[in-house]
């Protein structure tokens, strides 16, 4: 009986130290999210992505109404013909009075001949040279007359490429690979300029956030190996995790936090990467392990 008792204390006693191990760090998984906002006012016209898909970067997963826009467009193009129209009539009138000026060049320069042989008198010369600068000054009226309607076609320009734009952001396009975490909106559904559509994290691989004391930090260091666990069925799983960051200042320990040292007040957060086999979620409790530099 005595032996009996001897031998459950001993369980015991070895039982005792073992839970009495405890891990350097206890903190969360997580991931950076990124919600996916409308970037146009409209009715959704599709929007294919459920929640646990996995989306591909760059891929368009919806589309917000554009036929509004495309009308808009549409009598944009058709002002800025008309105003081509006037330009295409402005430089035909540029163009006769340059072809009049050229023959009226030809000609002055034949009677500024003349003149020098005394076969043209003065009044001949000055006649010819205020036509021709009648015609210079015509060419340059008319060419004001075109600024303005070049402007014109230039400020229609622009508004279509703005609307080109809209059309462009009515597009929804998913713009990082991972996993839709959550489904704001669906379709045939009106929605606005910033309005969520849906939220999504790469979580191939997570990160795990632990606070540790400040006797511990010498213990680690950036690109440091560990170890990670979570709870599994039985026992615990374990995973190799890479020190990615360390806080260089102090906060006062969460409450929701356990660390080595049950009375540290000021803890120092670390970030260690894990890859993700799918058994990590985003606010999973997980412990590092670590072993000291100088073993």
């Amino acid at each position: 009986m005595k032996k009996y008792i001897l031998i459950l204390l001993t369980i015991s006693f070895i039982s005792c130290n073992k839970n009495d191990k405890k891990a350097d760090g206890y903190g969360n998984f997580e991931a950076t999210e990124t919600t996916i906002s409308a970037e146009a006012n409209g009715k959704i016209i599709f929007l294919n992505l459920e929640e646990g898909d996995i989306l591909e970067a760059e891929k368009q997963v919806g589309l917000i109404d554009t036929t509004q826009l495309y009308f808009n467009k549409q009598q944009l193009i058709a002002s800025k013909n008309t105003v081509y129209s006037k330009s295409t009539n402005v430089i035909s009138q540029i163009t006769v009075l340059q072809e009049q000026l050229k023959t009226t060049l030809i000609e002055r320069n034949r009677i500024q001949n003349m003149f020098a042989e005394d076969a043209a008198t003065k009044r001949q010369l000055d006649e010819i040279n205020g036509k021709v600068n009648v015609l210079n000054e015509q060419i340059k009226s008319v060419k004001t007359q075109d600024a303005p309607i070049v402007n014109e076609a230039k400020s229609i320009a622009i508004q279509i490429d703005k609307i080109d734009d809209q059309i462009e952001k009515s597009k929804i396009t998913n713009p990082i690979k991972g996993t839709v975490l959550a489904k704001y909106a669906e379709a045939n559904e009106i929605t606005s300029f910033g309005k969520p559509l849906y939220k999504i994290a790469d979580i191939s691989e997570m990160t795990l956030r632990v606070y540790i004391s400040e006797t511990q930090l010498a213990h680690i260091q950036t690109n440091q190996k560990v170890t990670v666990k979570i709870d599994a069925d039985q026992d615990m799983k374990s995973y190799t995790g890479i020190i990615s960051w360390i806080s260089s200042s102090a906060e006062f320990t969460p409450k929701t936090i356990q660390t080595k040292e049950e009375r540290v007040n000021l803890v120092y957060a670390v970030k260690v990467k894990v890859k993700n086999d799918g058994s990590l979620k985003i606010g999973m409790p997980a412990e590092m392990w670590i072993q000291s530099l100088n073993k």
